[in-house]
């Protein structure tokens, strides 16, 4: 099977919270004509952004096309999952003419890029490109900054931030593998931030990589479908701070997934979920709140201490409870303590 006859794979990764959904939202609803496959890869056992996803299918891509894998990385669970899963969707009655697959925030991309060697699907797929998306505001800050004295100017400036931990490799990494950067929240980043995020990104980057800044997802698809990369078979020219190693490990992190019934009050919800970012360094909170006297769910979506809510779609026959995944480093995770200042 020639390249031409291949289903392109486009593998869209970033780093918690950086717009990776919004961004895969934006394509289903701008697909260029092609009938789309998705694969959702998420950290926790409680997905959110597939479901995310599903609210959005139409014909182009319908619902049976989205398939979300929780609680285990893909690239790490390879013939378990993500072969069988792959070709599940080429299996289909009308399979997919092109396939997303949207990596966890937590994601080393090059070990999945890995995984499209294996025989059963290396002469049927090829990986289209590599879409690195970053969070323009988060980076103009310099918080993942690998000059030594910028982290030591960084400290000075605040306590809390400690560049000395497994998130600057995973997003060294996420941009080393890349084919196309995108830097999303532009718009609240501004020119001024856009700019040093591009500097930043550029000082890091080994190879010389579109950087382009996007604002709620909203990007041209013909700009990051098509590129036709081959990333599979270009694995020596995207370095890894893994490289060399069999497998990685994503033990420095951990999520717990909160449950409760519903909620009177989802502002001071959403207040206690911004302090746990302020008092117990917590990387992420998504998920879904079921409201009093609300007949739609609210969509919880947080990084850091930056939190957006709001009423995505009604509950219908889905049970009405309230349910957030939170995300941090091990150390942080104190489970009790957590669902305790969430009022569960």
């Amino acid at each position: 099977m020639s390249d031409l006859n291949k289903i392109p794979v486009t593998v869209v990764t970033g780093f918690l919270g950086a717009g990776k959904t919004t961004l895969i939202r934006h394509l289903m609803q701008n697909p260029q004509g092609k009938r789309l496959g998705i694969l959702v890869n998420e950290f926790g056992t409680a997905g959110v952004d597939g479901d995310i996803l599903k609210s959005c299918a139409d014909e182009n891509c319908p619902e049976n096309n989205i398939i979300e894998l929780a609680n285990g990385c893909i690239c790490c669970t390879v013939a378990d999952d993500f072969i069988p899963t792959i070709e599940a969707l080429m299996a289909l009655p009308e399979p997919p003419e092109h396939i997303l697959i949207e990596t966890s925030g937590l994601a080393l991309p090059k070990p999945l890029l890995k995984a499209f060697d294996w025989p059963a699907i290396r002469s049927r797929i090829t990986v289209d490109g590599v879409i690195t998306l970053a969070d323009a505001e988060a980076v103009a800050k310099g918080q993942f900054a690998p000059d030594l004295k910028a982290v030591q100017a960084q400290r000075e400036a605040d306590d809390s931030i400690d560049h000395d931990t497994p998130l600057s490799e995973v997003f060294e990494d996420q941009i080393a593998c890349a084919d196309i950067i995108l830097l999303s929240k532009a718009d609240l980043a501004g020119e001024e931030g856009v700019a040093q995020a591009r500097k930043m990104i550029t000082s890091i980057n080994p190879r010389s990589l579109p950087v382009l800044p996007m604002s709620e997802g909203v990007i041209d698809p013909r700009i990051v479908l098509g590129l036709n990369a081959a990333a599979e078979d270009d694995l020596e020219a995207r370095p890894s701070h893994h490289d060399g190693h069999h497998d990685h490990e994503h033990d420095d992190f951990e999520s717990i997934v909160v449950e409760m019934g519903e909620v009177s009050d989802p502002q001071a919800l959403q207040d206690a979920i911004v302090k746990l970012a302020q008092t117990r360094n917590i990387l992420r909170v998504k998920g879904y709140v079921a409201v009093e006297g609300k007949p739609m769910r609210m969509l919880v979506q947080a990084v850091g201490e930056r939190l957006r809510a709001q009423y995505d779609r009604p509950w219908g026959s889905d049970s009405r409870r309230t349910q957030l995944v939170v995300i941090a480093e091990h150390d942080n995770i104190d489970a009790a303590a957590i669902r305790a200042e969430l009022g569960a």
